[in-house]
């Protein structure tokens, strides 16, 4: 069940952005833009993780509202004009492939040095205690 409130909180994201936020930047230019980010992001925010319509385990891989927005866009265009939109878009995912590996990477760094002033705090405290 938690695989399909997930697939369902990613769908509905994809096809929000995918399906309105162009029209509103088009429309309305940058203005467009931020308002659709604004009225789309946002309750999509609020239902998937808010309300815990997509679920991350503590011990897992987040996945966030980026890749179901991404993947619901990439089909999209494939349906619609073919495998000859996939091929033009392989560039650019492998982009998103290799910033995703840099992110995971600076995110595992930044995570050890947080971890490190956690536990310099906690000895720091239990010295205190002691020579109380």
């Amino acid at each position: 069940m938690k695989f399909l409130r997930s697939t369902i909180g990613f769908m509905c994201v994809g096809l929000f952005v995918g399906g309105i936020w162009g029209t509103f930047a088009e429309k309305y230019g940058i203005a467009g833009g931020w308002f659709a980010a604004v009225a789309i992001i946002g309750p999509m925010w609020f239902m998937n993780h808010y309300l815990g319509l997509i679920t991350n385990e503590d011990d897992g891989a987040f996945i966030d509202m980026g890749l179901g927005v991404g993947i619901s866009c990439f089909m999209r265009d494939f349906f619609n004009q073919g495998a000859s939109s996939a091929v033009k878009s392989l560039p650019t995912l492998a982009l998103i492939a290799v910033g995703a590996v840099i992110g995971g990477i600076v995110a595992a760094a930044i995570e050890r040095d947080m971890a490190k002033k956690s536990n310099a705090q906690v000895e720091i405290s239990e010295n205190q205690n002691v020579n109380n």
